[in-house]
């Protein structure tokens, strides 16, 4: 999915809010709602005057991932939210010499701002020096330049917070019970998310020491590979009381493997919040009961960061002149008790 910073910036609220809530003084012109549009683009920001006009240049990786294909969804209906916003807007690519060109386009169009989720931090972040140099100010979306100085403001999800809150939330459920057992199925193993989700669970769990966990298994964060490696964990481990899955697209998957062992003995914690996810917690009839969030809501939030910088404006509800240089999103753990109020935030 994304490659995240150790960086803590300033914690920017649950998913379902996070792309109004903080950013209520930069923007805006009261647009009209409508529900097929992606999550946080029914919350602008109050200020309903129209501004400076502001060309943004969005630049993603391909969109072959749930997750993915949401965050292009809503950069692109933000930016309609709004009368004085242009979006430039590539063709996603992950390819990061193809990705590079097209942000040096941008850059040559002479944009106002540039929203940029790298297909790899480290490669771009050259051109993310180019455009700071151009006087283009960045918002790097996710997955971080090498450098503070190739980015204006970043934005993007807590993956150490995933692990730390799915860990808390297993171990507040079987708190009680002697000799617990957990298991984990994890990511890519190469990628540094990876590592900060299972080190987050883990942290998490050494405050329940009647938990132990028994088992781990990466996948690939794709339905094939969720359904594989959850079919390997059902088989070699006859008894278990919970299940973090770190991603609701391989989830889906899992939840195939599940219901073909026939197995109902444990509770499973998704991640990232997928509308298929809050639908299964919210029918309660599985072994499904929460996801913790990842929200791909921080690029309508990176819409209304740059449209606020290319009007050089700041954050209602903060003292200072200027829009932060961080904001981290809460990892906030969706199950059903809330569930209703995040719905409208899950992607497909």
């Amino acid at each position: 999915m994304t490659e995240i910073t150790s960086r803590r910036g300033l914690l920017f609220g649950a998913a379902a809010v996070s792309a109004g809530a903080l950013l209520t003084g930069c923007t805006s012109n009261e647009p009209s709602e409508s529900e097929d549009e992606p999550a946080g683009n029914d919350q602008p920001a109050a200020d309903d005057k129209p501004g400076k006009q502001v060309t943004i240049g969005f630049a993603g990786p391909q969109a072959d991932h749930g997750w993915l294909n949401a965050i292009n969804d809503n950069a692109k209906s933000r930016a309609e939210k709004y009368s004085d916003v242009t979006l430039e807007i590539t063709e996603g690519s992950n390819d990061t010499a193809q990705q590079i060109g097209q942000i040096e386009t941008l850059i040559n169009k002479k944009v106002d701002v540039l929203v940029v989720l790298p297909a790899d931090g480290k490669a771009l972040t050259q051109v993310g020096l180019k455009a700071m140099r151009a006087g283009i100010p960045v918002v790097n979306l996710d997955r971080i330049f090498n450098t503070p100085q190739a980015y204006r403001c970043w934005i993007g999800g807590d993956n150490y917070g995933m692990g730390l809150n799915a860990g808390h939330y297993i171990g507040e459920k079987l708190k009680g019970k002697s000799g617990a057992r957990v298991i984990e199925l994890a990511g890519l193993d190469n990628l540094e998310l990876t590592k900060q989700r299972t080190q987050g669970f883990d942290d998490a769990l050494k405050n329940y020491p009647n938990i132990k966990k028994v088992a781990r298994q990466a996948a690939e964060f794709t339905v094939e590979s969720g359904q594989a490696k959850m079919a390997q964990l059902l088989q070699a481990q006859s008894k278990f009381d919970a299940l973090w899955n770190h991603d609701d697209d391989q989830g889906v998957g899992a939840l195939r493997a599940i219901e073909q062992a026939g197995r109902d003995d444990f509770l499973m914690v998704g991640g990232a919040g997928a509308l298929s996810a809050f639908q299964a917690i919210k029918q309660d009839d599985g072994v499904l009961k929460a996801t913790v969030l990842y929200p791909p809501t921080m690029a309508a939030s990176a819409i209304d960061l740059a449209r606020a910088l290319g009007q050089s404006k700041g954050i209602g509800g903060l003292a200072e002149f200027e829009i932060p240089s961080s904001l981290t999103l809460y990892s906030a753990v969706v199950d059903k008790t809330n569930v209703d109020r995040y719905m409208s935030t899950g992607f497909k």
